[in-house]
């Protein structure tokens, strides 16, 4: 495993998660492994994002370098930047 860090922005409803911080750096090839990772440093962030069946979220995209990821097995590169965007609802 080739382990690469990226660059994950958070929105500002989960930053409650990662001390108020936008941005975080982790390591992970993969969207899962970055997930898992940030994670353990940001305590239950994962659960708001992924589905216990290990799928993303109906409210949330994941974004990498401006694509959208619809899949946890996703390859990442060193230097990657995934974005988390949480949908707003309302009425």
């Amino acid at each position: 495993m080739n382990v690469m860090s990226v660059t994950v922005s958070i929105p500002t409803p989960l930053r409650t998660y990662t001390a108020y911080r936008s941005e975080v750096e982790v390591n992970g090839s993969t969207l899962a492994e970055v997930l898992s990772t940030l994670d353990r440093q940001c305590p239950g962030l994962r659960f708001r994002i992924i589905t216990e069946q290990d799928t993303i979220r109906p409210h949330i995209k994941i974004f990498i370098n401006h694509q959208q990821a619809g899949r946890l097995s996703t390859t990442l590169r060193a230097g990657d930047h995934v974005q988390i965007i949480c949908a707003l609802s309302g009425g």
